[in-house]
């Protein structure tokens, strides 16, 4: 599909996102912090203006990052440091490290448990961190280089991929072992799935599509290819994908094709390629899914999408390589 065209059915996808939108809650700080993987600093952003307020030195090779449980602190994956660090957030500045977590890339909190559960990408594992006891408790193994975490939303499974080994594993938190290994396509990098969680999209990085796989029988039982007009095959690269809190709409990162596709999902149809910045590689929505903010890992810059119009409205430089987007909201 032309990017330029925009099929008739949009103007109901647009309607239904406004109709998604979360109801309005306590006002967090209205800011945005960027990691910048190279640059090896957390760029702040104002949302209500769109500007840099902010450049905090952090740690070496910055990338995923979350809230801890009331929002003062900002726990960031320090990848050359082998630590997870911590950001006070009144304070703007790193106040903490937890040391000895191998090349940790993507994590997810399970604060139910007081955990964090992170992926270690030269030691082909998920580590589970203590964070009342700072330290790692239990490593389980898997495929090669593995990056996308999901923690399910009853917090009994989490979802890893390895990106070299084309494989998604499924592993029990109690008992910490892997209940099923499944082959995706090609680098599978990142996890999004609708609210009754009944199927999971993976992203697979070389193979330029998201396998959706079934979560009752974990097997693949869909694809959906993309290939933007004018942009050839190789340079379809999809990274991050997000979903719509009514689980309609999917946006996917799609890499070296500088576009992010827009899915229905229940059709599985793309409905529109929105052209943003060089390399788009994570995606996150507003709390209230009017925006969604790209992170172009080589134009150094923040596309931001107007969801509503499916258009990008404006790009903000930011540091070195942008890695990933956590709004305060």
């Amino acid at each position: 599909m032309h990017p330029s065209r925009q099929p008739a059915g949009l103007h109901g996808l647009a309607l239904s996102l406004l109709l998604a939108a979360s109801p309005a809650s306590a006002a967090g700080s209205g800011l945005a912090f960027v990691s910048n993987e190279k640059g090896n600093t957390l760029t702040v952003l104002d949302t209500r203006t769109d500007r840099v307020v902010r450049s905090i030195d952090v740690c070496h090779r910055p990338r995923g990052m979350d809230w801890n449980a009331d929002r003062s602190r900002i726990y960031v994956a320090c990848g050359d440091d082998d630590a997870i660090g911590i950001v006070d957030v009144a304070a703007m500045k790193l106040v903490d490290t937890i040391p000895h977590i191998a090349d940790p890339e993507a994590f997810m909190v399970d604060a139910a448990r007081g955990q964090l559960y992170v992926s270690n990408e030269d030691d082909a594992a998920l580590s589970i961190v203590d964070l009342a006891q700072r330290k790692v408790v239990a490593m389980i193994e898997s495929g090669e280089e593995p990056e996308g975490v999901y923690l399910t939303r009853d917090g009994r499974r989490v979802w890893l991929t390895a990106e070299a080994s084309n494989l998604v594993h499924v592993i029990d938190v109690e008992r910490r072992e892997t209940l099923a290994d499944i082959v995706v396509g090609t680098r599978p990098r990142r996890f999004a799935a609708p609210p009754d969680e009944r199927e999971m999209w993976v992203s697979c990085e070389l193979a330029g599509k998201v396998d959706i796989i079934d979560t009752a029988s974990l097997r693949v039982v869909q694809s959906i290819p993309f290939l933007p007009t004018g942009v050839r095959q190789e340079q379809v690269t999809p990274v991050d994908v997000v979903m719509t809190g009514d689980g309609r709409t999917a946006f996917v990162a799609l890499g070296g094709a500088n576009r992010v596709a827009v899915v229905d999902v229940a059709r599985r149809e793309v409905q529109k390629y929105v052209l943003v910045g060089q390399r788009p590689w994570g995606l996150t929505l507003s709390r209230d899914q009017s925006r969604l903010y790209v992170t172009n890992g080589m134009s150094d810059d923040v596309s931001i999408i107007d969801t509503r119009s499916l258009q990008t409205i404006r790009s903000v430089p930011v540091g070195q390589i942008p890695y990933k987007v956590l709004l305060d909201e």
